[in-house]
């Protein structure tokens, strides 16, 4: 695999989004010992919250799934900003956290989670499988459907 992250992206024809700051009292990312700590990162599109409602009451489980695969660019933005463009830095994503926003008797949540999980083996290859929990939620920021965060291993 090429340690270009953009590069890995541009041959799924997508790009990286512009990381997004804290929108509180908190940072971005923690590095710790050989771990790389990502807060939750919601879909953005053009700078702006997409993907508003909730899935299985106002949208799909497609457009959940898409969310998702949104977020996890968002996921991928602050891991380039801690080790720049070069994948050799990186040793596996460990942990991913899906937060759906759905109703009570909606039972999809992996699946949607389906949507970030993709996207990161798409691009990270062995390096982007991961351990992952995909929970239902009531609602989350501005009202997005989708909300991840993960923990990155790094090389020592």
């Amino acid at each position: 695999m090429n340690n270009s992250l953009r590069e890995q992206l541009e041959k799924l024809d997508l790009q990286l989004p512009t990381p997004d700051s804290p929108a509180g009292n908190y940072v971005s990312t923690v590095v710790s010992q050989n771990l790389l700590y990502v807060s939750g990162q919601i879909p953005m599109l053009n700078g702006q919250p997409a993907f508003i409602g909730r899935v299985g009451e106002t949208l799909s489980e497609e457009q959940g799934m898409a969310a998702a695969e949104l977020a996890a660019l968002g996921l991928l933005a602050q891991l380039d900003s801690v080790i720049g463009d070069d994948l050799s830095k990186l040793v596996r994503i460990v942990r991913l956290g899906v937060f759906v926003a759905c109703p009570n008797d909606f039972k999809r949540q992996g699946a949607v989670g389906n949507g970030a999980s993709n996207l990161l083996v798409s691009v990270l290859g062995k390096a982007g499988r991961h351990v992952r929990t995909s929970v239902g939620v009531s609602s989350l920021p501005v009202g997005v459907a989708v909300e991840v965060d993960a923990i990155f291993e790094l090389k020592p």
